[in-house]
């Protein structure tokens, strides 16, 4: 309770609360633009928060990724263009409301929905993020790299593609993560004789080519895609027979969110997609659902944004980011030099009840930016592309080699977007990159202090009891549903 009351008190800077508001204001923007995602933004935005102090940029970071998540709803509805990926569970029923002139009510719900979801979540990470820090103090170099190892299998569930794809972007991101000189040993890695190369590839311009170049080249190709507009009616809340339809719905969505987003590399897409689904199970109009279920907004909406709260708690807590866009905010956190973890909720606590009273007050806001001003930000989606996206690419420009004022961060910048956009042309997702770049120095560094500590002497880590849990999960994650597919399949021969 004390933390929240502190949360609350912070929200009392007038120049913090500003913060906040542009950056869940450029969050409903970002979100309702087809193309645009909280993790593209929160990369993009980035290098221009590095001359800000540690509380502003990352409350505007982390409001920024709230009100992305619930602003992808908005054309998700109009015109059944997600404006970012958790939203497209929820197209399955909205455009068809919308279709049937019932566009305000199916933006009611989702902007109720998302905001009940996302305050729950919030309460979750203020409570679980400082018991899960305790927890931490006990772990030592052979903990984290079992635990940095778990976040790495994980990986492979992060995206709807192959899970084998996604496991070889994370381990292209840990490979990525040894170029330059080790400084256990001084041997230059992978710098092909630059001397630019000697401290290493920084994340930054990494992320800003593989999220915003490679999209700019891939939008390249749809720009005469032309949407069917459906004219939206006032928005307005849900009616009570609503709430009473959907309560159980969004309770359990809610649960559901951010039980999911607690995960190491799970995100709000899979919680949305567990959420609908879960929500049709449970239904008793499961025949509606396709064709304008209000459940099936309400199911889908609670979960992606109450999976914002539940992916801070890993990254805060243990340095694991939860989902992509968590991951350019733990970036962030590091550029500032801040290492999350234990020491951080000792010795930075202010810090800590900034984000808390960032997302929780970006939550309250954008119920009241959804409900008034949802038809405006619509009208956005008729901006040409052919303006938008060279914007977004003179953004990124300047976003790379703002951040140490070099031409080789933008070459860097210009090839993982190039990069970016092979690799997704053959079915990997860029985020499992990322995720490897960030925890590759995790895996690497933990696992030489680890050997030093057991002298060279492997086997000692299964003697540490928290390190084992994690190598199990680990093997589960990768292994487990093989196996029980395997055991199903024998169960059923007899």
């Amino acid at each position: 309770m004390d933390g929240f009351l502190h949360a609350i008190s912070i929200m009392t800077d007038p120049y913090l609360l500003f913060v906040i508001l542009c950056g869940t204001v450029g969050g409903v923007l970002v979100g309702a633009l087809p193309g645009l995602t909280s993790t593209m933004a929160t990369a993009l935005l980035l290098p221009f928060t590095v001359m800000m102090p540690p509380v502003p940029a990352i409350a505007l970071l982390s409001a920024l990724y709230c009100a992305g998540t619930f602003g992808g709803s908005i054309t998700a509805i109009l015109i059944n263009a997600p404006g970012a990926p958790p939203a497209a569970a929820t197209a399955i029923d909205g455009y068809p409301m919308a279709q049937r002139g019932e566009a305000g009510r199916a933006l009611g719900m989702a902007t109720v929905s998302s905001t009940i979801g996302g305050i729950f979540s919030v309460i979750v990470l203020l409570v679980a993020a400082p018991m899960l820090a305790r927890m931490a103090y006990s772990f030592g170099p052979p903990e984290y790299f079992a635990l940095a190892l778990f976040g790495l299998s994980m990986l492979a569930s992060i995206t709807k593609g192959s899970a084998v794809k996604n496991l070889i972007g994370g381990a292209f991101g840990v490979l990525v993560a040894t170029v330059g000189i080790d400084f256990t040993t001084g041997v230059e890695r992978f710098t092909f004789g630059y001397p630019e190369m000697t401290e290493g590839i920084h994340f930054i311009p990494v992320m800003i080519g593989i999220f915003g170049g490679a999209e700019l080249l891939s939008q390249a190709a749809s720009l005469d895609m032309v949407y069917n507009r459906v004219a939206a009616i006032a928005v307005k809340l849900p009616s009570k027979e609503d709430f009473k339809l959907v309560w159980k719905t969004i309770v359990r969505s809610c649960g559901i969110g951010t039980f999911i987003g607690i995960l190491p590399a799970e995100g709000g897409t899979v919680a949305a997609m567990i959420g609908y689904n879960k929500a049709r199970r449970w239904s008793k109009n499961k025949d509606e659902f396709g064709s304008g279920a209000i459940e099936g907004i309400a199911g889908p909406e609670a979960a992606n944004n109450a999976a914002t709260g539940g992916a801070m708690v890993p990254t805060l807590a243990l340095g694991i980011p939860g989902s992509g866009t968590t991951a350019v905010i733990l970036g962030a956190l590091l550029v500032h030099g801040l290492r999350p973890g234990p020491y951080l909720f000792q010795e930075q606590p202010d810090l800590l009840y900034g984000i808390f009273g960032a997302m929780l007050v970006a939550n309250i806001l954008f119920l009241g930016i959804g409900l008034v001003g949802a038809k405006l930000f619509a009208r956005i989606t008729l901006i040409p592309r052919t303006f938008l996206w060279p914007a977004v690419f003179v953004l990124a420009v300047v976003g790379a080699y703002s951040l140490e004022q070099a031409m080789v961060d933008v070459g860097i910048m210009l090839v993982f977007g190039l990069l970016g956009f092979v690799l997704r042309r053959y079915g990997f997702a860029p985020a499992p990159i990322i995720m490897g770049i960030i925890l590759g120095d995790l895996v690497e560094n933990t696992l030489k202090q680890s050997l030093l500590l057991f002298e060279h002497d492997w086997t000692m880590f299964f003697g540490r009891p928290i390190a084992v849990s994690f190598f199990i999960l680990t093997f589960l994650g990768l292994f487990g549903p093989f196996l029980f597919g395997q055991i199903r399949k024998m169960v059923r021969g007899k």
